[in-house]
């Protein structure tokens, strides 16, 4: 998607952890020497504490890398068990052998563990019990937690337990009848989020670790970022990446403070987007719902177009051209109510490319690019979009702050018709405009067998496309004509090269259509010449009287 826009090698702010991109601060340098000591100090329990996405996970995963030669270590990542499943754990983790007569019955587990503790001390090592989400445990299996430190010999404790968790943890252990448990806990941590400064550095890390050979977020973006993410590291992440795409689809190289609140308030919900999207899931759960309602730029991946594969899909256009009584928006929202939501939008805009979505099958745009389109989600205006030109789902947002979802389906002089549930209604585009945020997803077929960004200097068959496109649309020059006909040799040479003359073209084609005119070619010029062709004779917004 963005990274070569930016010159990455791959996506610098990956949710899933990476060894490569570890950054660790002096918060985590300190969590970890606090576990390194847990690993040598004799007996009892420590105990580190952390916000989801502080980075506890990076910690232990660190630790294990540090493992000291003489310690064995069991690591317990679900901890949502009884008593004697717990047990049970630990002496799976730790390769001891059980009979099946022990299994199930806790006073023969621990027989069998304190047998193994023993011939491990005899050895010289060190036995660690590490229990990740420990704030899961049951009372009666932290009892048993407890339990288990009362293995030892006359001068020393057999085990060493190690218990990771959300602060809720601290609320736990706090319990009276667990203070027994609490008195034993020999260390105490909390991992705190990082400072302005450890953000910083933990950006321009994770940059450089991607291949960025210069500065891409300024100082004010980084700012902001640490501000709106609080310091977690896992909410940096998912708001830079949001922010890098949303510089990769408007064409910027260089990220302020102002893409960074209009990424992080999609992120946060700010514009009521929980609701945009239920069914983009991405396979990593929660962290795949934020970057699907993400917003503001391209959801699907940017795929080699494919042959179209159509399924069937009610036969909404020919309803397009029926007629339909005027209704204000304000009254339209009591009259829908529920109706205008996402699920409803979606599948109503994607019934006009006749695409029947199955909302049990994969994300709606992945469904999409079966059939050779992608989605793109802007935020704009609608001059904008109706340069564009292609149906859309618009985000509008009532007086009582509710947000319903309209498929834009068509717009003929100063009337407009909206899909919503099957249904077609007519209103006037002031009406519209009046509830309209500027946000809106739309469909379409790429015609850049590459999709990526078509700029000065570039030479490959996705120019040959854009000479053609500006020619059938009057935007070629005459020069450009006739070098098409002086020979195949020159032909080659100079229809699949940007160069200065074809960049001149495109900005007089930008400006023409009001577009950013500044003679690259990106996602949005890309639509607005693919709407102007039609060469698949996909639904418009406005059609011609000839179309």
């Amino acid at each position: 998607m963005y990274t070569r826009f930016f010159g990455l090698n791959e996506k610098p702010f990956a949710i899933t952890p990476n060894p490569r991109y570890l950054y660790m601060s002096e918060r985590h340098a300190e969590a970890l020497a606090h576990l390194m000591y847990g690993l040598n100090e004799a007996g009892g329990f420590i105990q580190l504490t952390g916000e989801v996405g502080t980075g506890k996970t990076t910690v232990i995963r660190t630790l294990l890398e540090q493992l000291p030669e003489h310690a064995d270590v069991a690591l317990i990542l679900n901890p949502a068990l009884n008593p004697g499943e717990f047990l049970q754990a630990i002496c799976q983790e730790l390769h001891i052998a059980l009979i099946p007569t022990d299994v199930g019955g806790s006073k023969q587990m621990i027989d069998a563990l304190n047998a193994h503790l023993l011939e491990k001390h005899g050895k010289g090592r060190r036995v660690v019990v590490i229990v990740d989400e420990a704030q899961n445990l049951g009372a009666d299996t932290l009892e048993q937690v407890r339990m288990l430190t009362n293995l030892e010999t006359a001068t020393h404790k057999l085990l060493q337990i190690i218990l990771i968790g959300q602060p809720e943890l601290r609320e736990v252990l706090a319990r009276s009848e667990l203070r027994q448990l609490a008195q034993r806990i020999t260390g105490r941590y909390h991992l705190a989020p990082l400072s302005r400064e450890d953000t910083a550095a933990y950006i321009h890390h994770r940059m450089k670790v991607a291949g960025a050979s210069g500065q891409i977020f300024s100082d004010s973006a980084i700012s902001e970022i640490h501000r709106r993410s609080g310091g977690v590291p896992r909410l940096t992440n998912i708001i830079c990446d949001r922010a890098l795409l949303g510089a990769y689809t408007v064409e910027e190289h260089w990220i302020e403070a102002s893409l960074i609140k209009q990424a992080a308030n999609e992120i946060d919900g700010h514009w009521r987007l929980r609701r945009w999207w239920p069914w983009l899931k991405w396979a990593i759960a929660p962290i795949a719902m934020i970057a699907a309602m993400s917003g503001g730029w391209l959801l699907a991946n940017r795929a080699t177009p494919r042959h179209p594969v159509v399924t069937a899909a009610p036969a909404l256009l020919p309803t397009l051209n029926a007629s339909a009584s005027t209704i204000d928006i304000a009254s339209l929202f009591t009259k829908v109510g529920a109706n205008a939501s996402t699920d409803s939008a979606l599948v109503g805009l994607f019934s006009l490319w006749h695409i029947k979505l199955d909302p049990t099958a994969t994300s709606p745009c992945d469904q999409a690019s079966l059939s050779g389109l992608e989605c793109a989600y802007q935020k704009g205006t609608w001059s904008q979009l109706m340069t564009l030109n292609r149906p859309a789902i618009l985000q509008l947002n009532d007086d009582t702050g509710n947000v319903h979802q309209f498929v834009l389906a068509s717009v003929k002089n100063d009337n407009a018709k909206v899909l919503i549930d099957n249904a077609l209604y007519e209103a006037t585009v002031a009406s519209l405009a009046r509830y309209w945020n500027g946000d809106y997803l739309l469909v379409w077929r790429p015609q850049v067998v590459s999709h990526q960004t078509l700029s000065l200097g570039m030479r490959n068959n996705d120019i040959v496309w854009l000479r053609n496109a500006l020619n059938t649309t009057q935007f070629g020059s005459a020069s450009s004509s006739s070098s098409e006909t002086s020979g195949a040799a020159t032909s080659v040479k100079t229809k699949n090269l940007f160069d200065e003359t074809l960049m001149k073209q495109v900005i007089e084609f930008q400006r023409t259509h009001h577009l950013n005119a500044d003679g690259v070619v990106g996602v949005q010029t890309q639509i607005a010449l693919d709407s102007l062709l039609n060469p698949d004779h996909g639904p418009l917004l406005v059609t011609s009287p000839t179309s």
